[in-house]
């Protein structure tokens, strides 16, 4: 079943939490077992965390325990003003992916296939990918810029073509989905692993593309 065009409730969409994964660190840590490598799971958007939630009550029921290892979701720190107090809340950046370590077997791959809001691993047909050290690296750890920012005069438009400058997603381009004036920011539709997904990003990490 594809998740495109599938309406999620309210309360379900871009969730966030309190250090949800604890505190993050600069570099991942060694697996447990050798033969751990990462996959990443694609999920209904919005779900993540009870993708998360799924997986771990499946592992307890089918005695997995020693098979899969971390259950990691990609957020990324966000301080936000309620009632004129600071509070920082993680928040998902990478809307529909889910990383799992694991041992990974056609057995494991059906318990995970059919975990309720799966819809697939990421790779060709039948065939996860594994990733690389480097490759989960650069999704887990982001680079975060602190102190207040100036606001950046620029005019972007819904549909227009822009190229992030800064942070791992560098150099990747897309078209500009939605625009937050307020907290001067925009969601960029790009390409990452072959699959378009919305990344947010704030309007002085992007330069607009402009024709030749």
């Amino acid at each position: 079943m594809r998740e495109e065009g599938i309406t999620m409730a309210a309360e379900e969409q871009n969730p966030v939490e309190q250090n949800p994964q604890g505190d993050p660190t600069e570099q991942l840590a060694p697996p447990v077992n050798e033969n751990f490598k990462w996959y990443i799971i694609h999920a209904y958007s919005g779900f993540e965390r009870k993708v998360r939630e799924s997986l771990e009550s499946r592992i307890t029921a089918f005695g997995l325990q020693n098979r899969i290892g971390r259950i990691m979701i990609p957020t990324e720190p966000v301080t936000e003003l309620r009632n004129g107090k600071k509070y920082t809340i993680e928040r998902v950046f990478l809307p529909g992916y889910v990383l799992v370590e694991m041992d990974l077997d056609n057995d494991l791959w059906h318990v995970i296939k059919n975990t309720p809001r799966v819809t697939g691993f990421l790779g060709t047909g039948d065939n996860p990918v594994a990733l690389s050290e480097q490759e989960v690296s650069s999704i887990l750890f982001r680079t975060e810029t602190a102190g207040n920012k100036p606001t950046m005069k620029v005019k972007f438009d819904k549909g227009e073509q822009v190229r992030i400058n800064e942070g791992p997603f560098a150099n990747f381009t897309g078209a500009v989905d939605d625009i937050n004036e307020d907290k001067q920011t925009l969601k960029v539709m790009v390409s990452i692993f072959g699959r378009s997904t919305p990344v947010e990003i704030e309007f002085s990490k992007v330069d607009k593309i402009v024709d030749e």
